[in-house]
């Protein structure tokens, strides 16, 4: 063996040790911004909302910052957690009901209002949709209109000309938000992507258009749901789960999923409508999806019943209330899942890898 092979070789395994070192330095994070499940206000909690970052481990994994759906008050939970609007790269809704929407005209506002010389938000969600029923899910429409209040109220006439200087756009917060929309499908499509990140879309049911996410980065993967359900809106049915997601969940680490407790079902004396019901997923079924897919991390998110809800103002019963993390734990275990669980509460967080 001479001196330049020995040299040669020496250098080859430098820089290989110098990547799976520059790898191991980088990190997922997934945090869920709000849990509340449907659009009540109730102890306090945020609109459904995961946030999800990936970066260098050093800058507590900040490199790429992305929303998926913006409940009530998630620019405040960002403010928690020191993130400011024009810091998150793109949001991502799943579907445009208020309880995973209502947040982000307030998040465009203060983006417009603060940080209007920075580069546009991209918001990619499905393509206009007819329901059954035969009006039109528009998400494009949705953001295009997003402040029409304020817009017809004069405060945003009125904050342009206060602040002109600022880069901030007549037309208001609408202005800042570059809408990317695809055709959901039954097959997995890459729908946005940046650096080492690249996020996929799936069709999934409880509304027309509803999709689900699935991130992929060097340090991890994540697929966040929605209010994912079955094809089949009713029993007989072999689960409530959607078979879309348990696709674009294979071998996932982190599973983010919207859960409604199974005694929340008229079987069990529950009093949530049977047509509410029947289009969520059951904490019972998530688990076992979670289980057979390999998903390694589950997240319950955007809970029915809420933690510690006795009583609710539409005068569902709610059977053995309150219930409690361990309940919904209990659920998820009886479903066969054996990995890690985490029963969601506001800015609750995962770590990939974990510290």
């Amino acid at each position: 063996m001479t001196h330049h092979t020995t040299l040669a070789g020496a250098i080859a395994l430098a820089l290989a040790l110098g990547t799976a070192a520059a790898e191991a330095e980088t990190c997922l994070k997934v945090t869920l911004t709000g849990t509340k499940g449907g659009p009540m206000a109730v102890n306090g909690l945020a609109g459904a909302g995961t946030l999800i970052q990936y970066g260098e481990k050093a800058d507590s994994c900040r490199g790429i910052d992305l929303q998926v759906d913006a409940g009530r008050a998630t620019a405040l939970r960002h403010s928690e957690l020191g993130v400011w609007p024009a810091e998150i790269d793109a949001i991502f809704f799943t579907h445009t009901h208020s309880d995973h929407a209502d947040g982000f005209a307030d998040f465009m506002q203060l983006r417009w209002h603060y940080q209007s010389d920075q580069p546009k938000i991209d918001v990619v969600c499905s393509a206009d949709s007819v329901s059954p029923r035969g009006h039109t899910n528009s998400c494009a429409s949705f953001v295009k209109h997003i402040a029409d209040a304020y817009i017809h109220s004069g405060e945003i006439a009125e904050r342009h000309w206060q602040r002109k200087g600022s880069g901030a756009s007549a037309e208001g917060p609408s202005a800042l938000a570059n809408v990317m929309t695809f055709e959901p499908s039954d097959e997995p499509q890459v729908v946005w992507s940046k650096g080492d990140v690249t996020v996929s879309a799936i069709r999934s049911t409880h509304t027309a258009g509803h999709a689900s996410y699935r991130i992929d980065t060097p340090a991890g993967s994540v697929v966040v749901a929605g209010d994912a359900s079955n094809d089949l809106q009713e029993p007989p049915r072999a689960h409530s789960t959607s078979d879309q997601v348990e696709k674009l969940a294979q071998d996932a680490d982190v599973l983010v999923h919207s859960s409604t407790h199974p005694v929340m079902g008229p079987e069990a004396g529950g009093g949530m409508p049977k047509p509410v019901f029947y289009r969520q997923s059951t904490v019972d079924d998530i688990g076992a999806m979670a289980e057979r897919a390999g998903v390694k991390h589950l997240m319950l998110t955007h809970l029915t019943p809420s933690l510690g809800e006795v009583e609710r103002i539409d005068g569902w019963n709610i059977p053995n209330a309150p219930l409690t993390e361990a309940d919904f734990e209990a659920a998820a275990r009886s479903g066969g899942y054996g990995g890690d669980l985490l029963v969601g509460k506001d800015l609750a967080s995962i770590q990939l890898p974990a510290d």
